[in-house]
C-alpha cells in the first residue's frame, strides 16, 4: 500500500481545520485511519482529495470533511455506542471506532458488508461490528445508540432510528429529496421529543429500504 502519512496530515490541515472543525477526538482518529485502506486500490493516490471516491456495488466513500463534520456534530465522546447506517468500505465505522466505545454498522449491499468487515478486522479495528441489512430499521438488539449517523440521504428520518437513540443522542443524516438535501442534527431532548437543526446542503447517495 501506498504512504499517503504527509498527504493525510495535508488533508488535516487544508480540509478540516481550515474550515473550522478543531475538536480533538475527531482530529486525532482522523489522523490515525489511513484512507487509502478503504478505497479501490486504483485511487489510493487519490485517498485524501477533498471529494467523495467511488466504491464496489456503485456506492461512494464520503470526502473526508463530511465524515469528520458528521462526527462532530454527532458530539461521539470515549464510551458512547454509535451505529453507523450506510457503513460502504468502513472507513467512517473505523474513523467512529478511534472515539467511540463500540460501533455497529449497516451496509445494505451483503458484498460491500463483507468485505468492510474483512477489512476492519484485518486493520486491528476490533470494536466494530458490521452487518448486512436494511439500515432503515436500526439494530434494535444492541440499541440504544448515544449517536447515530446515516451515511445515506431520505426524505425523512426513519422512525426506528429516532426510537434507538439515547436521551440526550444525537442522530445526524442527510435529509430531502436528491437536488435539495440537507444534513439535519436530531437531538433527543426526552423520551418523545427531538429537536432538529438544519447544518446546510449535502450530496449523498439515497438510503434505499426494503419498502424501496
Amino acid at each position: 500500500m501506498l504512504s499517503l502519512d504527509k498527504e493525510r496530515q495535508r488533508m488535516i490541515e487544508r480540509q478540516l481545520e481550515r474550515r473550522g472543525l478543531h475538536s480533538a477526538d475527531v482530529l486525532r482518529a482522523m489522523r490515525e485511519v489511513p484512507r487509502e485502506a478503504f478505497v479501490p486500490e486504483p485511487l489510493q493516490q487519490h485517498a485524501y482529495r477533498d471529494m467523495p471516491l467511488p466504491i464496489d456495488a456503485g456506492q461512494t466513500i464520503s470526502q473526508p470533511y463530511v465524515v469528520a463534520l458528521m462526527i462532530h456534530v454527532a458530539d461521539v465522546a470515549p464510551g458512547d455506542r454509535v451505529l453507523e447506517v450506510g457503513a460502504g468500505s468502513g472507513y467512517a465505522a473505523a474513523v467512529l471506532s478511534r472515539i467511540a466505545a463500540r460501533v455497529y454498522a449497516i451496509e445494505r449491499h451483503p458484498e460491500l458488508a463483507m468485505a468492510a468487515a474483512e477489512r476492519l478486522r484485518q486493520l486491528g479495528y476490533d470494536n466494530v461490528e458490521v452487518r448486512a441489512g436494511d439500515g432503515a430499521h436500526g439494530w434494535i438488539e444492541v440499541a440504544p445508540f448515544d449517536a447515530i449517523l446515516v451515511s445515506a440521504s431520505g426524505e425523512v428520518i426513519p422512525q426506528a432510528l429516532k426510537e434507538q437513540l439515547n436521551i440526550s443522542g444525537m442522530l445526524v443524516m442527510p435529509v430531502g429529496p436528491m437536488h435539495d438535501q440537507r444534513l439535519i442534527k436530531l437531538h433527543r431532548s426526552s423520551a418523545s421529543s427531538y429537536d432538529e437543526e438544519d447544518l446546510g446542503a449535502v450530496s449523498f447517495v439515497r438510503l434505499i429500504t426494503g419498502e424501496g
